[in-house]
């Protein structure tokens, strides 16, 4: 393979495409158009977001500068190589780098330094200099002391950088991100983005990042917007960020500081200038001038705040749990509860015991020590997981829906899918097929899915047939593992949105959630584990609050409230653990104001 690969020349720009089309073939007749029309180049060095809905050709456009696919037509070149001459593909292949979403789908190895050996192996990079860059790529991500452990044992954050680990062991020209940090806590997230600025700076390679996460996006010198394998808009972060309408038109976000912004500009009547969307510290100026003006404003429509029942679904006590009784406790003496009608979010960094925690509320796991404790309607007592007769009924009151739900998808018809839990809970045919309508709304699936093989549906339609087929069960209780994760913002709007649809109708929901605007915002309480202990148990209020040293629980504040922080220097009434950004808006322009009424 060595004799193939040709040393890159001196070149300026890493990737040049013209034109670039490419359809997937289905088993339903017509192609899907997954690229458009395509032209776009990335300079030497840049870094560059490419952002779009789930299913606008983000992926396939990373695949195919890394030759992973081939375009049906267009020219493009790949470190000002032709990538549609085949005697350039081994050289161009060599010197791309890329990360996947899911580490476990490209970790190979046995161990860490084996997994790290794989790539230059392939490449026949020879002892003893395979060995040194091992050793070089495991000491720059810091997993140099885990060169012997099993790829298996590590947490998530650990998978990713063994990951980058990989890649940076071929000495890559080009690193290609395609939504490498969507399953990480924001501590790994941090440290991730960090690594990857470093490997910038030190090796002065070119990134091109997948993301769905707009504030990675404004890390990037340029952001590239696809809408449908069309490119739609491309320029600096503040070019494409401005635009608001047509942001939000193509199912995008704005960070929350420039959605503060634009809420605080609505509220006011501002135009807010292009400028203001450099940055949050410009942002943060901006808001500040327009709230300085102290102008007569009506005031915002009162709000009620929602009240949760006293009955108690799911109990916890003193619960404790070992995969092995020779290693030390996974997690040990947690207890909660969780009432009716109200979501309960879990939140701490990768490896804390999050899985291991909610496997135990529907008697996946048994407890070594402690008890988990059901609450049966029917019966008006509580039934526990320890006891195998329970079981059965235990899962008839708890469904759990683990990340990426979409791989509990195995039927041959979505309706078989969505109808196999009740069948098997014990439902009749017609009842478990009353229940599958019931449950189609509740996730946003319409009856014309029905009869279509669930592996032929998009990502998103995939995620909403499992969620179905959980709700189909007709459970009390719902544990949801990251259940938007991967999802880009408008397909995590929508299951957010169900989540709250079912918590208004009485269902009781465990969320585990990376995400802390989301946590603080959706959950009434949060659940903080550290290292498979629990140090919080309270409302979001009570976590982020002054009391609370939420620092040392390895926790960032929510991006929002950052914000917030910032302006209550200047505006004292501002409500800084205000987590909702229209609720947080309104305490900025109308706290502390004479107001009159509308």
């Amino acid at each position: 393979m060595d004799s193939q690969i040709k040393a890159i020349p001196e070149y300026t720009q890493t990737v040049e495409a013209q034109e670039l089309t490419f359809a997937y073939s289905t088993n339903v007749g017509s192609d899907v158009l997954a690229v458009d029309h395509v032209s776009f180049s990335v300079k030497k060095g840049e870094y560059v977001a490419i952002l779009g809905r789930n299913g606008s050709g983000k992926s396939t456009l990373a695949k195919m500068i890394n030759l992973l696919e081939y375009p049906d037509s267009g020219k493009y070149k790949v470190f000002e190589l032709s990538a549609n001459d085949e005697e350039n593909f081994w050289t161009i292949r060599s010197n791309c780098g890329m990360v996947f979403q899911n580490p476990d789908n490209q970790i190979v190895g046995t161990t860490v330094e084996e997994d790290v050996a794989f790539g230059p192996e392939n490449l026949s990079v020879p002892l003893p200099e395979l060995a040194l860059r091992v050793e070089k790529a495991l000491g720059y991500v810091g997993l140099l002391e885990h060169a012997k452990k099993q790829p298996s044992a590590m947490s998530g954050g650990q998978k990713q950088r063994l990951a980058i680990a990989g890649v940076l062991a071929m000495e890559p020209e080009l690193l290609i991100l395609d939504e490498s940090t969507s399953m990480l806590d924001p501590k790994a997230r941090d440290e991730f983005l960090h690594l990857v600025s470093r490997m910038r700076q030190d090796k002065h390679i070119t990134v091109l990042h997948i993301t769905h996460d707009m504030h990675e996006a404004f890390l990037a010198d340029r952001v590239i917007v696809l809408e449908k394998g069309k490119l739609r808009v491309e320029g600096t972060p503040s070019e494409v960020f401005s635009q608001v309408d047509l942001i939000r038109e193509l199912g995008l976000e704005l960070p929350k500081w420039a959605e503060l912004l634009w809420e605080v500009g609505k509220l006011t009547g501002h135009e807010i200038p292009r400028s203001a969307f450099t940055s949050e510290k410009e942002a943060i100026k901006t808001i500040t001038e327009i709230l300085s003006e102290r102008k007569e404003l009506s005031a915002p429509p009162a709000r009620t705040a929602r009240k949760v029942p006293d009955q108690v679904m799911l109990r916890v006590k003193n619960l404790a749990h070992s995969y092995d009784k020779k290693e030390k406790k996974t997690i040990s003496d947690i207890s909660f509860d969780l009432k009716k009608g109200e979501i309960v979010a879990v939140i701490g960094h990768s490896g804390s015991g999050k899985t291991t925690l909610i496997s135990h509320l529907n008697g996946i796991l048994r407890p070594l020590e402690g008890q988990v404790e059901i609450w049966d309607e029917e019966e008006k007592k509580y039934i526990t997981t320890d006891k195998n007769t329970e079981i059965k009924k235990i899962r008839r009151h708890v469904g759990l829906l683990f990340q990426y739900p979409e791989y509990q998808l195995f039927e041959e018809t979505v309706a078989k899918d969505i109808m196999f839990g009740p069948k098997k809970m014990g439902y009749s045919e017609e009842e478990a097929k009353k229940l599958m309508m019931e449950s189609l709304p509740l996730v946003g699936l319409s009856e014309d899915v029905l009869e279509r093989s669930p592996f032929e549906l998009s990502g998103g339609q995939k995620r909403r047939v499992a969620f179905a087929g959980i709700l189909a069960m007709n459970p009390d209780v719902l544990i949801l593992d990251e259940p938007a994760a991967g999802l880009d913002p408008v397909g995590q709007k929508e299951i957010f949105g169900y989540i709250e649809t079912l918590r208004d109708q009485g269902k009781s929901i465990v969320l585990v959630s990376h995400d802390m605007d989301k946590a603080a915002q959706i959950a009434d309480r949060i659940l903080v584990l550290k290292h498979g202990r629990q140090t919080f148990f309270g409302t979001p209020r009570e976590l982020f609050s002054e009391q609370s040293d939420y620092l040392s629980m390895r926790l960032d504040c929510p991006l929002l409230m950052r914000t917030m922080k910032e302006l209550k220097k200047t505006f004292p009434y501002a409500d800084e653990l205000e987590f909702d950004v229209e609720r947080a808006a309104e305490s900025l322009v109308f706290g502390g104001r004479e107001v009159t009424d509308a």
